[in-house]
């Protein structure tokens, strides 16, 4: 899944998210101050046995405080590091938003002349807007109505899920330079090639901002027919802001109700739920 944020060093050397193979990995830790990396390198031992929660990695948490402790007064970038590994593991892996702020606050006071500690202000705007995205997408949940929308698509004609009433429809949030939005396409044609004589409809909403890429995509590649939306903006996108999107692939199914079916749908599910709701219809 593509993110719109920047991979954080913490990311990188826990999460390995895709797109990093083992070398980057090793690369991030290895540059580490090596008592700091050795804190990371047992995170890592912990997350791969998935021992992830706050009781598993206590020790953990306990040993940046005692490296914070032994470097007190020392204002540098190494230092403020380690403060920030703290922070980034309570929001990436914890889950814990309010005690990463925090943290993040605190490196901004402690350590404002520091690399990180310049970086706060920009990081504290990113969690804002995260916890935004997140409010918003609360509201997409199962069984409620989808707030429509009334746009033009690429090719000018008006697009909206309203007009595919008694229909069951996917918008599906993508772009051509997502590996994974092209690594499900394959799966998405299948299904809509199977179910459109039934029923089916997908609004493609793409997160490019060059028009001509897009075009290019959409020529080459056979049975991605649907109606697209495209703003130019990239991540800000329209209707991707409207919704919440902070990464794709991302899609809503909504059934003949109106009503979201589901979201995120991708691989088999997608087609069962489809079938699902069209049977029902």
């Amino acid at each position: 899944m593509r993110n719109k944020f920047i991979l954080t060093l913490l990311a990188a050397a826990l999460l390995v998210p895709a797109g990093l193979n083992a070398q980057t990995t090793n690369r991030a830790v290895s540059s580490m101050d090596p008592e700091l990396q050795a804190v990371v390198q047992s995170i890592q031992i912990k997350l791969k046995a998935g021992k992830n929660t706050e009781a598993d990695l206590a020790e953990n948490l306990v040993a940046f405080d005692t490296l914070l402790a032994k470097h007190a007064g020392e204002k540098t970038d190494a230092v403020a590091q380690i403060l920030y590994m703290k922070a980034m593991l309570f929001l990436q892996v914890l889950d814990n938003p309010d005690k990463g702020k925090d943290l993040i606050l605190k490196l901004k006071t402690d350590y404002p002349d520091t690399r990180l500690g310049k970086k706060a202000d920009q990081m504290l705007a990113m969690m804002e807007k995260q916890a935004a995205a997140k409010k918003i997408q609360s509201g997409l949940a199962k069984g409620a109505a989808f707030p429509d929308f009334s746009e033009k698509d690429i090719a000018g004609n008006s697009l909206s899920v309203s007009a595919f009433k008694g229909k069951v429809v996917m918008i599906d949030f993508w772009a051509t330079w997502c590996g994974p939005c092209r690594g499900e396409l394959p799966n998405v044609i299948a299904t809509y090639k199977k179910f459109h004589p039934q029923g089916f409809e997908i609004i493609g909403v793409s997160l490019d901002s060059e028009r001509d890429k897009l075009d290019a995509f959409l020529k080459k590649t056979d049975g991605m027919t649907w109606a697209q939306y495209f703003d130019g903006q990239g991540w800000s996108n329209k209707l991707a802001m409207k919704y919440g999107v902070e990464s794709i692939p991302f899609t809503v199914l909504v059934g003949p109700d109106g009503k979201i079916i589901g979201t995120g749908l991708r691989g088999e599910a997608l087609g069962v739920a489809v079938e699902k709701a069209l049977a029902k219809n």
